[in-house]
């Protein structure tokens, strides 16, 4: 059969039907009725026919078909399936340029922003941008390494962002977990990586506390007896039954209160935590259902909207320095205790009546950050915890009375 010549090629015109130009070892050029002349490569692969495409005359023209021809043939001889390996090949191109990290990254955070707070979602762009994207960001995500995210880590690290690494450690495994469920990765790099392993431990800033029992309850009379807005009033006191950390409790939501069902419950949004993860369950005492009943008609009465609304605009909520200058009008230095202060108070006197360790970690929602025993999880802790939590207010009222005060019985 002869060989096709630039000569023979610039002379084929279209036909009514699709025909097909023979050059040598099973190249030919098919040529269609549109005018658009293909390059295909015919070999054989386990006992039958096949094709593959080479591309288009006179893009591709004839010394280059044949060059890509010889290649498809080798292929063949070495073992290898052209088809695959171009399948393969293409694969790692859309790697290389859609599936790089940030692209991913950019998809997962596109896809959860909406679960999130628009300061959060923010906030969690901002630390990829700085301390991920400028390392990682172009890397298909497929190639990123354990020694790459530890390498980010470090940086972060080395200039002291010891906190912001281990939020960024966070940010990385969610996202590695997105790449996993959608088969871009088969594995996570980050995924076995324990920030206790990686990063070095950081000095607590202990907040200012009462932590002594006589000395706190004076502290409940004085909020009884607070001067000021009922608003105020009333986010001092469910502060002290709750112990969550203030911009949770500044931030709260009547729609994420249920206080009709047997057991009544304040269930934070994963997206206001500041670990993030999952919801945060608060079980609710009775007293705390009594004060969220006596607040509801001043700022819940269609059931929404933020529970402690600022005094200037209802649609914000009260700032933290609303809560620590209360304290201060009460005469209570900013040495002595902060609105932060009631979680140290809470978490110190009922670790001294010996509650569980466990229960009271989760109530404070130090799962992640502390390493509460993996045994247990807050599903499971949940009875104790609801039994914890009244007895801590009743515990108050009996400080806030000034009696005697009975030792809290260790929950299970």
């Amino acid at each position: 059969m002869p060989k096709l010549s630039d000569t023979k090629l610039r002379s084929l015109k279209p036909r009514h039907k699709p025909y097909k130009a023979f050059d040598t070892d099973n190249l030919y050029l098919l040529v269609n009725p549109s005018g658009g002349k293909w390059w295909r490569q015919r070999y054989r692969w386990a006992g039958k026919e096949r094709l593959i495409g080479l591309g288009t005359y006179p893009e591709v023209g004839l010394a280059q078909a044949r060059e890509k021809g010889i290649a498809i043939r080798k292929q063949v001889a070495c073992g290898i399936d052209p088809a695959i390996a171009r399948a393969v090949e293409k694969a790692s191109l859309r790697d290389s340029t859609e599936n790089t990290f940030n692209a991913v990254a950019l998809a997962w955070h596109s896809k959860f922003k909406s679960q999130w707070s628009e300061g959060h979602a923010k906030r969690i762009l901002e630390r990829l941008e700085t301390n991920a994207f400028p390392w990682i960001g172009a890397k298909p995500i497929r190639d990123v390494t354990s020694a790459d995210i530890v390498s980010c880590l470090d940086r972060m690290t080395g200039r002291g962002a010891i906190d912001t690494a281990r939020r960024v450690l966070q940010i990385l495994k969610n996202i590695f977990k997105y790449a996993v469920a959608r088969q871009l990765v088969p594995a996570s790099p980050v995924g076995h990586i324990d920030a206790r392993h990686v990063l070095p431990s950081v000095q607590v800033e202990h907040r200012a506390a009462i932590k002594e029992p006589n000395e706190f309850a004076a502290l409940l009379r004085a909020i009884e007896n607070y001067p000021g807005g009922f608003v105020v009033k009333c986010a001092l006191k469910l502060l002290s039954l709750t112990f969550v950390r203030p911009g949770e409790l500044r931030g709260a939501r009547w729609e994420e209160f249920n206080l009709e069902s047997e057991h009544p419950v304040w269930r934070i949004p994963a997206a206001r935590m500041k670990m993030g993860g999952q919801d945060h369950l608060v079980p609710l005492s009775k007293q705390s259902i009594v004060l969220l009943r006596e607040i509801q008609p001043l700022t819940g009465a269609d059931g929404k909207g933020l529970v402690f609304p600022g005094s200037r605009n209802a649609s914000r909520p009260l700032s933290e320095n609303t809560l620590n200058a209360a304290l201060r009008t009460l005469g209570f230095t900013q040495e002595q205790h902060t609105a932060h202060g009631f979680r140290g108070s809470a978490s110190t006197m009922l670790n001294e009546q010996q509650c569980n360790k466990d229960a009271i970690e989760l109530q404070l929602s130090h799962t992640e950050r502390d390493g509460v025993r993996q045994a247990y999880n807050a599903a499971d802790h949940l009875p104790y915890r609801r039994e914890m939590m009244q007895k801590w207010a009743d515990h108050l009222d009996t400080l806030r009375a000034g009696a005697n005060v009975i030792p809290l019985r260790r929950t299970a």
